[in-house]
């Protein structure tokens, strides 16, 4: 049974305010520079590479319709909006992040996400990610709190014990645990050897691990794969950062609140664009 119309309609307008507010908390929160990235297709190159990757199956009506909803509200209020087609929301937050960085003028790079494959973005404290429900911020010393690995081996990290929001499922027998003392000492899947004699670390089931990844190591790969994050999106900060300065909300906004019900959100939008 489909929801009535009327409610949908409530639904996706609650969702998008609640995103358009979180974009205003930034900025109230010092953001100079923003852009958000959606995707516009669910899927991506990699569920050519995976047939298990995650897809648009099973995403309630309510939540698919508010894509376009929001997009639309982003760049009402004068937010740089990416939407991904051939690569994923992630692809392009990573590019963004590597593109920004990369600008002497930046300060720092905040990535507003807790997923964990962002976490290979990463940079000292130049990059960082902002778990908001959290309320904490994640530099390269959190990475490694948080895994036991560095931000560049999360891809490897990833192929080894799997990625149930995206749909791999890693290797047999690996865990956090042994992934990341595997990794801990080697850095990449590559390095580690397929002789657990040479292991010179303590793992518990060395030898039924080892012989998963040497039967695996094709496959890791390709999880691998899957797992890291491409910094080449096209149509992302190929300009340079200044695209991305907040110049308060465009003429648009007032009839965009209006139609979700959120006229405290145009004001306050107004109030900061004037500051």
């Amino acid at each position: 049974m489909g929801l009535p119309a009327e409610v949908a309609a409530r639904s996706t307008s609650a969702a998008t305010r609640g995103v358009l507010r979180s974009v205003l908390d930034l900025i109230e929160g010092g953001a100079t520079h923003l852009g958000v990235a959606c995707d516009s297709v669910i899927e991506s190159f990699r569920n050519d590479l995976w047939p298990g990757y995650k897809t648009g199956e099973g995403i309630e009506p309510v939540l698919r319709a508010q894509f376009p909803v929001l997009e639309e509200g982003l760049t009402a209020l004068g937010v740089t909006v990416w939407g991904m087609i051939d690569l994923e929301a992630d692809d392009a937050l990573a590019t963004a992040a590597a593109r920004a960085a990369a600008d002497e003028r930046v300060s720092q790079v905040i990535i507003c996400t807790p997923d964990k494959d962002l976490s290979q973005c990463v940079r000292g404290e130049r990059v960082v990610q902002l778990d908001r429900r959290a309320d904490a911020v994640r530099d390269e010393a959190g990475v490694w709190e948080r895994f036991g690995v560095g931000p560049a081996s999360i891809p490897d990290y990833l192929a080894l014990v799997g990625d149930s929001a995206d749909g791999f499922p890693g290797l047999p027998g690996w865990g956090a645990k042994s992934a990341a003392t595997l990794l801990a000492r080697w850095g990449a899947i590559d390095a580690v050897p397929d002789d657990p004699a040479e292991w010179d670390v303590t793992v518990r089931g060395a030898a039924r691990l080892a012989g998963a990844l040497r039967e695996g190591r094709e496959l890791a790969a390709l999880f691998r794969t899957l797992a890291t994050l491409r910094e080449d999106a096209d149509g992302v900060l190929e300009g340079g950062v200044d695209a991305l300065e907040w110049r308060g909300p465009t003429d648009t906004l007032a009839a965009f609140c209006d139609r979700i019900d959120a006229g405290d959100l145009e004001r306050r939008a107004r109030a900061l664009g004037g500051r």
